[in-house]
This record gives C-alpha cells, sequence and structure tokens, in this order.
C-alpha cells in the first residue's frame, strides 16, 4: 500500500519511492522516532501504523486526513 501511495503522491514518477527509503516515505506513528520524521515531511503525508483505530489521537478523526 506505501508503493501504491507513495506512486500516486509523485505522480507516477518511481523516482522518488527508488530513492527514498520506507522508513522516510511514511514513518510509524508509533515510534518516537516515527512520529517526529512524520511531523516533518511535507504535506501530504503518508503514515504507517498498525494501531487500532482506537487509540488514534482523536484529532485524527476531525481532520482531513484519508
Amino acid at each position: 500500500m506505501l508503493e501504491i501511495l507513495s506512486l500516486i503522491r509523485s505522480d507516477g514518477d518511481p523516482r522518488w519511492c527508488r530513492s527514498v527509503p520506507n522508513w522516510d516515505r511514511g514513518p510509524w506513528l508509533e515510534t518516537v522516532l516515527g512520529l517526529r520524521r512524520a511531523k516533518g515531511n511535507p504535506r501530504p503525508r503518508l503514515i504507517s501504523s498498525h494501531l487500532p483505530v482506537q487509540l488514534f489521537p482523536k484529532a485524527f478523526f476531525t481532520s482531513k486526513a484519508k
């Protein structure tokens, strides 16, 4: 899924997917380092997570995140 979303974000150009590691393109929300990376990435951001929906921050549900 991360590869598909990365290609959509880069308008189908695979150079970004090939040059930027997965953990930088879609950092894990559950880790401190991943959260810092996600906040530093330009919008629209890709974020990876295995958190159950009940543990997501409440602000997530009122945002425009997809």
